[in-house]
């Protein structure tokens, strides 16, 4: 996977992250934080594990804001859903996360779908707001377009986002998000 973290910076606004994706025996491990200045500055780290097929078994997303450290656990276990240990069922059916404190979370559905180019897919996901770290179920469509500049490359387009065109390495991980982020050299 990731030899080396890869790291991106904001683009509209003050902000850096790093992340990086982890072979795992039983699956992959994500890990990613960043740190967004601004009007509302704060800090925000992401932990998401899944099985082998790249579906989330469990997430952490932690903030530091003026308002100190918050943290919130997100659990997959079939289709049903929980957070902080309560049951969600709003969320039953979600297989991704996302968490706009980093854009590795694409990855996940990049890597588990395994699109043709001009295929399309919808999938639900888990949206984390931060900084603060409520949660609701979106509705993900995911196309694979033709390679541009050597790079893989997908529509991302759901309520959360809008419709961003996203450029992806060899592994999956994103390298530019329009508008969003860019990764830093």
């Amino acid at each position: 996977m990731c030899e080396l973290p890869a790291a991106w910076r904001r683009l509209g606004g003050e902000g850096t992250g790093v992340g990086t994706v982890i072979a795992e025996r039983d699956g992959f491990r994500l890990e990613a934080a960043e740190a967004a200045a601004g009007e509302r500055p704060y800090g925000g780290r992401l932990t998401v594990r899944t099985d082998l097929a790249w579906a989330v078994l469990r997430a952490r997303v932690e903030t530091v804001t003026d308002q100190g450290m918050r943290a919130l656990d997100l659990r997959r276990d079939g289709a049903l859903w929980s957070v902080d240990g309560t049951r969600r069922p709003d969320l039953d059916g979600c297989v991704d996360v996302c968490a706009p404190c980093t854009p590795l979370t694409v990855t996940l559905p990049v890597r588990r779908l395994g699109l043709r180019r001009g295929e399309a897919r919808d999938v639900a996901m888990a949206w984390v707001e931060v900084p603060g770290l409520t949660v609701r179920k979106v509705l993900r469509r995911c196309t694979r377009l033709e390679p541009s500049g050597g790079r893989e490359c997908y529509e991302i387009s759901d309520e959360a986002l809008g419709t961003v065109t996203v450029t992806v390495d060899r592994e999956g991980v994103p390298v530019d998000i329009e508008g969003l982020y860019a990764r830093a050299a």
